[in-house]
C-alpha cells in the first residue's frame, strides 16, 4: 500500500523543477524514488531535507549529454 506524501507547495515544485531537467523517460523513475526516500524520512521533516533527497537521486537519474561537437 502506498502512503501519501505531505509537502508543501514549494517542496513540490522544487521536486518538480529538477524532473523537468530530465530526460521525459527519466522523470518517472526519478519521481517514484523521490517517494520512496521522502516516505522513508520522519513526518518532521527539515528545511533542506527535501533539497538533499533531490540531490542524491537526481544524480542516479541524471544522464549527461555527449557533445559530439568539438566547439560546444
Amino acid at each position: 500500500m502506498i502512503t501519501p506524501l505531505s509537502l508543501t507547495d514549494a517542496e513540490l515544485g522544487v521536486i518538480m523543477t529538477a524532473a523537468r531537467q530530465l530526460q521525459w523517460h527519466q522523470r518517472d523513475g526519478f519521481l517514484r524514488r523521490i517517494a520512496e526516500v521522502l516516505a522513508a524520512m520522519p513526518d518532521q521533516r527539515g528545511e533542506g531535507a527535501v533539497y538533499r533527497a533531490i540531490a542524491g537521486v537526481w544524480r542516479e537519474h541524471f544522464d549527461p549529454p555527449l557533445h559530439t561537437d568539438p566547439c560546444a
